[in-house]
């Protein structure tokens, strides 16, 4: 029974870390996307230095290997989450690490915004905020929700690697349960577990995708 409860405990940590770093995530990587189709799609200098200026920021954060940006972030992990193990922990380096990945999964989705959307929203007039809320978004939210689900499953993988380091989760349970007490059952278990979970949430956002499509 012991081993089974945390399990269960190992799951609800995995779930916490995804889902609320994956929340994080999309309100500030969709804004940081949006602004990036923005300035690539405008031709005057400041919008090209502020798109180099991002395009920079983002194509370093998705070069560092998560399990090196984790030991990088420590310090303001420390200053945010007052601690440096735990799922609590976790959710600063996972959100840091994450964001980039949103914000450029945006960015390309923004990319295939017909362009007759553009020169309609020119015809008609519109300003950045409604173009952004009433074409935009509205147009593209199938993929969004798409990149959103992509996110959550890398956002599990992350999960995993960052149990090595302290941050509890299944991760963490299949390092100290089931290889260094060499219990396989235990990782068994954490694989049926994670396969479960990411095929739940591949499900639910292929559900929500197809009927925004209707």
């Amino acid at each position: 029974m012991h081993i089974y409860n945390e399990l269960l405990k190992a799951t609800l940590e995995t779930l916490y870390m995804t889902f609320f770093s994956g929340f994080l995530s999309v309100v500030f990587g969709i804004p940081i996307g949006i602004l990036l189709y923005l300035t690539s799609i405008n031709n005057d200098t400041i919008s090209r230095i502020i798109y180099r200026i991002l395009d920079g920021f983002i194509n370093i954060f998705r070069s560092i290997p998560f399990i090196i940006l984790i030991v990088l972030v420590i310090p303001l992990t420390k200053l945010i989450a007052g601690t440096i193990i735990g799922p609590k922990s976790a959710v600063v380096s996972l959100t840091i690490a994450a964001i980039p990945f949103m914000a450029r999964l945006s960015e390309n989705t923004f990319n295939s915004l017909p362009k007759e959307m553009l020169d309609t929203a020119h015809t008609l007039g519109m300003n950045n905020t409604e173009f952004i809320l009433k074409m935009l978004l509205p147009e593209t939210l199938p993929k969004i929700v798409s990149d959103i689900t992509l996110l959550l499953i890398n956002l599990i993988t992350y999960t995993a690697i960052a149990g090595a380091v302290g941050a509890g989760g299944l991760g963490a349970m299949a390092i100290n349960y089931g290889y260094q007490r060499f219990r396989f059952d235990v990782l068994i278990y954490d694989i049926i577990i994670l396969i479960s979970i990411t095929q739940l949430i591949q499900a639910i956002g292929k559900n929500i995708e197809k009927k925004l499509l209707l």
